[in-house]
């Protein structure tokens, strides 16, 4: 592949890429520090603290991180669990970028620097000293919507902390995204660090065009043996011998995998079954299964014929940026093959954004292809992106096919810039360990669809999984998901009401199984909803022997088996008398689980409904009665 294109860089923008250069050799110790530059440094230093579950956070830091060096600001990027209260205090510009998780829960590597500075509420002007901005990402779907970014900026401010922008929320529900707020966000943050931080005079920030260098330097080897044992992870070992390192992450062999859905039914649903013996936890209801996936062997192939790759080259990666850590070994040894690093590490299926599109400009020689990276990377272009990428779910291997003046050009080390990591995904576990022990079951609906493109969309992981012979090993770890349902240890349980369409209920069934396993199943309320009662009742023959031993009480809803449709809300609103028993006479917790689009504001709808027949006063009173009462009893579960 070719080099890196030469760009003309001004001298200002010269010596502040040595400065850069001779910073890092500082830190690493490999040079003596240099007073003048480091008062220089100190002056501009920006913090940015993400606290991130699944990794978004963590890559809106990183992009922050990247801007802040076209600005001439020194970036220190962490994690805030990381970072001390004792080094906080010695800041002077702060950027926070929290996620939210569960219901309205914060990421596990915010947590403990939230009760810290939560310890500190009654000194109110501890950050008298600290300029903050606070960007939340969230899901309008959910009802406490970034309460983790809201509840971090009210404590940032009661603690003295002058807040520099208004909060940003961005919202996944969103046609563009969380960038659609993150991008006007920022553009707002850069005016007002620059009127606060002038440069001096002369001094502007750096060019579009100068090109940034790589988070990663890749190193080639010609020859494995040459490398030290103390440097590399062996080659010889296979995937399934390398050690995982990810939590509490094991390799899992799969012991059943079958459709529970009819052949001819347009949707695929398996269940899937793992054997958890060498896990160290035992799962609870409401746990999910995280579980890494791969790319599929078809576009692993294809992703190394358009950028020409050779699949047996061997390489291994380097640190370039002192804030990006190297990626986990058990994703990417050191060293490994190129096909394996496409097929186990990078998400070449994930959709493009913005950032990779402005990347891509500086490789292209072709003058029309960089006219259209740079409008899909503008602010003034989301329209366009949303037309290219969003609405047809375009991925990263059919962009980088589209532009064949530009995918040649692309130097390696850049790769990883342009394309992220596979993240873990999540699926609610479908079994209890108490009636299933060392097993943990998945319900997963096989992503499959067809867009504008001529090529069918397939789920990254859904597909990869769905392939999965019994024998195989697929590494998964266990965490704590959004649901939390009663203990059973305690005297009295209240009678609980759950309502999964789809794949929804499986959490669901998890509890049901543990309350029959417990000789507690009294007081268990399911409402069940799918298309037919012949194609898609994924558990029918267990459900129903339930019902018939009078161990659970069962509502469904089969969409498509009638003229009219009817979906969970319809069953509810017609068993609202029933319901109000339960829910406003018997203290019922409430649970919904299911797809984030119209379900759940239907569903909603339906349980003001049922307070209002209940209460007999009037939709505005059972509205107020859902709001200072059953929402403290109702959780959910959602995903788009």
């Amino acid at each position: 592949m070719d080099q890196p294109p030469i760009i003309s860089r001004s001298r200002l923008e010269i010596n502040f890429l040595r400065l850069l250069n001779v910073t890092q050799q500082m830190a690493n110790g490999d040079k003596p520090k240099d007073w003048t530059f480091e008062k220089w440094m100190e002056s501009r230093s920006l913090v940015i603290l993400y606290g991130s579950e699944t990794g978004t956070a963590q890559e809106v830091a990183a992009r922050i991180g990247r801007e802040a060096r076209r600005y001439f600001f020194m970036p220190i990027v962490s994690a805030m669990n990381d970072f001390s209260l004792d080094n906080l205090l010695k800041q002077t510009l702060v950027v926070f970028v929290a996620s939210t998780t569960g219901q309205g829960d914060d990421p596990s590597n915010m947590r403990s620097f939230f009760k810290m500075m939560w310890s500190q509420r009654k000194n109110k002007h501890i950050l008298f000293n600290l300029h903050f901005a606070v960007l939340g990402l969230g899901d309008s779907s959910y009802q406490k919507f970034n309460y983790a970014a809201k509840r971090l900026n009210n404590l940032l401010t009661l603690l003295g902390g002058r807040s520099l922008i208004k909060l940003g929320l961005g919202d996944d529900q969103h046609d563009l995204g969380p960038d659609f707020v993150i991008n006007t966000w920022l553009k707002e943050l850069w005016n007002k660090l620059m009127d606060l931080y002038p440069l001096p005079e002369g001094c502007k920030p750096m060019d579009s065009s100068v090109i940034m260098p790589p988070k990663y330097k890749a190193v080639f080897l010609n020859n494995i043996e040459s490398i030290s044992n103390g440097t590399c992870v062996e080659m010889s070992k296979s995937v399934s011998d390398r050690p995982i390192n990810i939590d509490n992450a094991h390799l899992a062999e799969v012991t059943m995998n079958t459709r529970v859905t009819a052949d001819d039914h347009f949707q695929e649903v398996r269940l899937i079954e793992f054997d958890m013996t060498h896990s160290e936890e035992r799962h609870k209801p409401g746990d999910v299964l995280m579980i890494q996936p791969q790319n599929l062997d078809e576009h692993v192939e294809e992703f190394l014929q358009v950028l020409e790759l050779d699949p047996q080259q061997v390489f291994y990666l380097d640190v370039n940026d002192p804030n990006v850590s190297l990626p986990s070994l058990s994703l990417l040894p050191r060293p490994c093959t190129v096909r394996e690093c496409v097929k186990n590490y990078l998400d070449i299926q994930a959709m493009p954004q913005r950032y990779f599109f402005e990347l891509l400009s500086y490789f292209t020689k072709d003058e029309t292809e960089r006219e259209k990276f740079l409008e899909i990377s503008s602010s003034e272009g989301q329209q366009a992106l949303y037309d290219y990428c969003n609405r047809p779910k375009r991925s990263i291997l059919e962009v980088l096919a589209d532009f064949p003046h530009t995918r040649q050009n692309i130097p390696f080390e850049y790769i990883f810039d342009l394309v992220p990591s596979i993240r873990a995904r999540p699926y609610s576990i479908a079994s209890s360990s108490l009636a299933l022990p060392k097993k943990a079951q998945i319900l997963v609906a096989v992503v499959n669809y067809n867009t504008v493109l001529k090529r069918a969309r397939l789920g990254l992981c859904t597909n990869w999984l769905a392939r999965q012979r019994v024998g195989n090993s697929v590494p998964v770890w266990i965490k704590p998901g959004t649901l939390t349902f009663p203990d059973l240890s305690n005297e009295a349980i209240p009678p609980v009401v759950m309502i999964g369409p789809g794949t929804g209920c499986a959490p669901f069934r998890s509890y049901l199984q543990e309350r029959v396993a417990a000789g507690l199943s009294k007081g268990v309320v399911m409402v069940f909803g799918c298309r037919s009662s012949t194609k898609d009742y994924f558990f029918k023959d267990e459900w129903e022997a339930l019902v018939n031993k009078q161990e659970l009480e069962l509502y469904c809803a089969f969409s498509r088996d009638q003229e009219e449709k009817v979906y969970v809300q319809h069953i509810m609103k017609d068993n609202a008398p029933y319901f109000w028993k339960l829910i406003g006479e018997q203290k019922a917790l409430v649970y919904f689980a299911g797809n984030a689009k119209r379900v759940p504001i239907d569903v909603h709808e339906a349980l003001t409904y049922i307070c209002e027949v209940g209460r007999g006063k009037g939709s505005q009173d059972a509205e107020e009665y859902m709001s200072k009462n059953l929402t403290k009893r109702y959780q959910t579960e959602t995903w788009a």
